[in-house]
């Protein structure tokens, strides 16, 4: 028994036992995270349950569980019409339900506001005037949502022209701060001021005929009634889609899913972000993991460099490296309060004190913004890089470096043309850390730059490009809104679960390919003797 205690078998076992639980773990949390993710965009049918005291019901059934009052089973059922009822779920125990039927004319109709409708369609009202409630009404109401939909086209042309007027007024406007602030002459400051008058005219002009075709298109809607006969309009233009889940195929089922995962995808959200698409969240957080790589690798390398390579052995270089190792576990909000009080109110403010004088007190660069974030971010996870970088070098047997300097090659020469290159995996290994610790970072974004709703993207085709001076969204801290902050806790929970699968992607992806070159490094420069 001793015998097999020495050889290290059992500490084997337990290795590998530790293993096996964390990926059981792993896929665990991933296989839940993607089941009631993505499960919830499938086209659930519709269910009209008869209840003893007399009640009629309409909704989806959402879960089925043991009633924790009496024991008895009983059902989720998500009847929406949040505007009707003042909430969106209800549960019903099993044993109050006299009749359940699936109608095949019932509708489910998503709307900007309010969450969904579930009902049936029994009327149409082209430009105020009630059309006939018989004949193919589903067919008479896409028809009629294909024709808002070219006018909305048309509306959304009408808003990009007027951004456009606006930024470029935006502009004029700072433009005309920085001249009346150097005292430049009267003239120039009126002739300016007179093209900037111009271009809010033109806004206007193009406002009122927006605000015109909006009035002329809220006139269509669609005229349901609930499960109990009480009627409601709709607005065909705040319907997103119509759906009949009882009457669908598996085909239409399939578009409909792709539907909805195409708009999480690139659409903006709505209703307080419980609804609606994710790319405002995505680009901020892939943006900002991009911008926080670029800071956080170069000083990461460039300090394991100067540590490993060219600082003599010392207490200062010892308190150095303590003082590195300590940093990678200080809590994240600490470095969220020094951000806030180093980049974004001193870096920020002196900025905004040297080059934007005429814009004060409104900050430009002196609140939170991207680029704050990320360099928060990146002074964060610099510790990993060095760390991973010094021990990389660090392995790098001696007899290399000697052998470079022996043949005549400099002390610079040796460390980008020979120890770099062969630490290039150790440090690939640094930054997939680092990535991975940061995209999941929210504590510290909270302080310095992201928002609920950001109006504008940190990128856009306008001149400088690159807006770093912006507010952005982030998936972590979506989840937290959404999921903590959101009043209807319930309907929030698809849209946690979805956020939650998209921000574990973009982390795979991320660190995947880092992986990816990594290896690739690593048979390139790998030798024997290495």
């Amino acid at each position: 028994m001793k015998k097999f205690w020495k050889t290290g078998e059992p500490c084997v076992l337990a290795t590998g036992a530790a293993l096996a639980v964390i990926l059981v773990m792993t896929l665990t949390l991933v296989g839940v995270v993607i089941s009631n993710g993505f499960g919830f965009f499938w086209p659930r049918e519709l269910v009209r349950l008869e209840l003893k005291d007399g009640g009629i019901v309409l909704g989806q059934v959402m879960a089925r569980e043991k009633n924790p009052v009496n024991g008895t089973r009983r059902l989720q059922l998500k009847v929406s019409n949040r505007d009707l009822y003042g909430q969106d779920f209800r549960w019903i125990d099993e044993q109050d339900i006299t009749g359940r039927s699936v109608p095949a004319d019932a509708v489910l109709v998503e709307r900007r506001e309010h969450g969904n409708f579930t009902g049936f369609l029994t009327g149409l009202s082209i430009e105020g005037l009630a059309t006939a409630t018989t004949g193919n009404l589903h067919e008479t109401l896409e028809k009629a949502r294909q024709a808002i939909k070219e006018k909305l086209a048309e509306e959304q042309v009408i808003r990009s022209r007027m951004t456009r007027l606006n930024e470029r007024a935006e502009r004029l406007r700072l433009k005309l701060l920085s001249l009346e602030y150097r005292g430049r002459q009267a003239a120039e400051i009126a002739e300016m001021t007179a093209t900037r008058e111009k271009l809010l005219a033109e806004f206007n002009t193009l406002n009122d005929q927006a605000a015109a075709l909006h009035a002329a298109i809220a006139r269509h809607s669609a005229q349901m009634t609930d499960a109990t006969g009480t009627a409601k309009d709709i607005p065909l233009v705040d319907i997103v889609r119509v759906q009949q889940p009882n009457s669908m195929s598996f085909v239409a089922k399939t578009a409909a899913y792709a539907s909805k995962l195409r708009e999480l995808l690139f659409d903006d959200p709505r209703e307080s972000n419980t609804e609606g698409g994710l790319f405002p969240a995505i680009f901020g957080t892939v943006m900002m993991v991009m911008l926080m790589s670029v800071f956080s690798l170069p000083f990461g390398v460039i300090a394991a460099v100067y540590l490993r390579e060219y600082a003599r052995d010392g207490i200062m270089t010892r308190l150095v490296r303590i003082a590195v190792n300590n940093l990678a576990g200080v809590p994240s909000i600490v470095y969220g309060v020094f951000g806030l009080g180093f980049f974004v109110y001193g870096v920020g403010g002196g900025i905004d004190k040297l080059l934007f004088p005429e814009r004060l007190p409104t900050p430009t660069f002196g609140t939170g913004g991207i680029l704050w974030s990320s360099l928060t971010l990146a002074l964060l996870t610099v510790p990993v890089v060095i760390v991973a970088t010094e021990e990389s070098l660090a392995s790098i047997p001696r007899g290399i470096r000697e052998g470079s300097l022996a043949l005549g090659a400099t002390r610079f020469q040796t460390l980008t043309r020979i120890l770099l290159p062969m630490a290039t995996p150790g440090i690939m290994t640094g930054l997939i850390l680092a990535m991975a610790r940061a995209a999941g970072e929210v504590a510290p974004l909270m302080v310095v730059g992201v928002v609920k709703l950001a109006p504008s993207l940190p990128f856009d085709l306008n001149f400088p490009f690159f807006h770093m001076d912006r507010k952005f969204m982030h998936l972590g801290f979506h989840i937290y809104d959404v999921g903590f902050q959101s009043p209807n806790v319930e309907a929030a929970k698809p849209m946690v679960y979805i956020t939650t699968l998209l921000l574990l992607a973009i982390v795979i992806i991320a660190c995947s390919t880092a992986i990816y070159l990594r290896n690739q490094m690593r048979r390139k420069y790998t030798t024997s003797n290495f």
